[in-house]
């Protein structure tokens, strides 16, 4: 759609999870609502499942640079397209423990309580798994949260060389669980269990993104357009400071602004707060949402992340959709630490071709060896908020990641401990790589809600609390990070929010 002139109740910035959940439901009162996207539809083809594309030639992922701590330019693992980092997730769909919700210890400091708790938030993320067509079995998991009822899809099950894994782990002790996840597997469904879906965009529309399962139903409703290929630059304000009146944007190298009642940016954790930052006015020097708290930014977090190759010398792995198993039982206080330590999932069966693209010392045959013979993991722990972890513009407007990871011992002895299980299983050979700043696929925390407007930026509702009308639904909003996938959680949130938006806001307007 071309740029508009149309003056709409409601403008979303980013159609991914969260401004796709938010338009989904918001769409559902009658609102006229627009989506500001900067990318494009992500086309199907037979690129989207190649190795050397995707991996070697990163011909999806964003061309621009940000910067670290140091000034040191890169290339950040993030994609602008109609739903956003969800086109390339591994389309885990987990919900945050009770216990998340809580101040909770870990051996590097405390993960903050939330202002709502896991049971006021528990409805939500009912509503979140509907929308995204998850799959798992209920009571599996050893500290599963309380939930009204099954999920919406029975899980897709485990091929017999995971399913082995799974049985060994039980004979040892231990709790393994079907993982949630996204994707259209029942009956009639589009999946066909490929080895293309965790770190691939899906070609045949099989994985539940935010483009599937969000976008494209909130636009059949013919009440919400959709704009492409266009980059919001900065909120406006009226005199007082405390209304959105519109937002700038720049399409095809021209600049408009469009125009709106109430504004929501969802442009992804680090985007959002840059947005926000680049509205800086005279009302609010600091950048919009920044003058109670000076929060904006700030406390940014992405987890540590750990890729492992569990290698058996002599025995092929024939699994082609590994990405169905998970460990928990080292999440919280456990038998190896009396503290977390973090969640455990299978990994989409590693490529040689994808291995060699970050270790590209390592022959290519060598790799191909070890990945016919592994079983792979992706290792998750909490990193934790802190205040100098921030997003910040350069005087050019460049993005810079000022990041330090933390709370790094008990990812360690995760990553150790596990490490020791594979051998113990019959995998002596164990790589892992640990992922660096430019993993920036599960980012958040730079815009925390809270119950007071000095210590977060956003209120319960994720409105911001300098103004009146303007809202985050990405992982902007996380206090904490957790040790799981953000995207349900983001999506549970704007259901929530736009609940509140509907019911308060929408519907006060129309009794006015």
């Amino acid at each position: 759609m071309e740029m508009t002139a149309r003056h709409y109740d409601v403008v979303i910035v980013g159609a991914g999870v969260g401004g796709g959940a938010m338009a989904n439901r918001l769409a559902a009162t009658g609102a006229r609502v627009l989506m500001i996207e900067r990318g494009i539809y992500l086309p199907r083809e037979a690129d989207n499942w190649s190795v050397k594309a995707v991996f070697h030639d990163k011909k999806y992922t964003t061309a621009e640079t940000w910067r670290d701590r140091s000034g040191k330019a890169f290339n950040p693992s993030t994609f602008y397209y109609v739903g956003g980092n969800s086109k390339f997730f591994g389309a885990a769909t987990v919900r945050f423990r009770k216990e998340d919700f809580e101040d909770l210890e870990h051996e590097g400091g405390t993960a903050p309580a939330w202002p709502v708790s896991y049971d006021e938030f528990a409805p939500y993320y009912d509503e979140a798994e509907r929308l995204m067509g998850t799959h798992g079995t209920a009571g599996e998991d050893p500290i599963e949260p309380p939930r009204s009822g099954p999920f919406p899809h029975p899980a897709i099950g485990h091929e017999p060389e995971i399913q082995a894994i799974a049985d060994k782990l039980r004979g040892k002790g231990l709790r393994p669980f079907s993982l949630p996840i996204a994707i259209d597997r029942h009956e009639g469904g589009a999946c066909i269990r490929c080895a293309t879906c965790d770190g691939f965009a899906c070609k045949l529309g099989a994985k539940n993104d935010a483009e599937v399962r969000l976008v494209g139903p909130a636009l059949k409703t013919g009440l919400v357009d959709l704009i492409l290929e266009t980059k919001a630059l900065r909120f406006l304000t009226d005199a007082t400071g405390r209304k959105v009146t519109g937002i700038e944007v720049e399409q095809d190298g021209q600049r408009r602004t469009i125009h709106g009642d109430l504004f929501i940016s969802a442009a992804g954790a680090i985007n959002s707060a840059a947005l926000l930052l680049r509205s800086a006015n005279d009302k609010h020097p600091g950048g919009l949402g920044n003058t109670s708290s000076d929060q904006l930014g700030r406390n940014y977090m992405a987890h540590n992340n750990t890729a492992m190759m569990a290698v058996h010398p002599f025995r092929k792995n024939g699994v082609t959709f590994q990405k169905s198993l998970a460990i928990n039982d080292f999440y919280l206080a456990n038998d190896v630490q009396p503290y977390p330590l973090g969640n455990i999932q299978g990994l989409g069966k590693l490529q040689g071709g994808m291995l060699t693209a970050s270790v590209p010392f390592i022959p290519e045959w060598l790799m191909d060896r070890f990945a016919e013979r592994s079983v792979d993991w992706w290792l998750m722990s909490e990193d934790l908020p802190d205040p100098d972890n921030r997003i910040t513009l350069d005087s050019d407007g460049t993005i810079r990641v000022n990041y330090t990871a933390n709370n790094l011992k008990a990812h360690r002895e995760l990553v150790k401990h596990w490490s020791g299980v594979m051998r113990s299983l019959g995998y002596p050979i164990i790589l892992t790589q640990k992922m660096d700043i430019t993993v920036s696929m599960h980012q958040c925390g730079t815009a925390r809600f809270g119950t007071d407007p000095a210590t977060s930026v956003l209120d319960a509702n994720c409105k911001a609390w300098d103004l009146d009308n303007l809202y985050v639904v990405d992982a902007s909003f996380l206090p904490s990070s957790t040790g799981f996938n953000p995207s349900l959680t983001i999506v549970a949130q704007a259901i929530r929010t736009a609940e509140h938006i509907a019911t308060h806001v929408l519907r006060a307007e129309k009794v006015a």
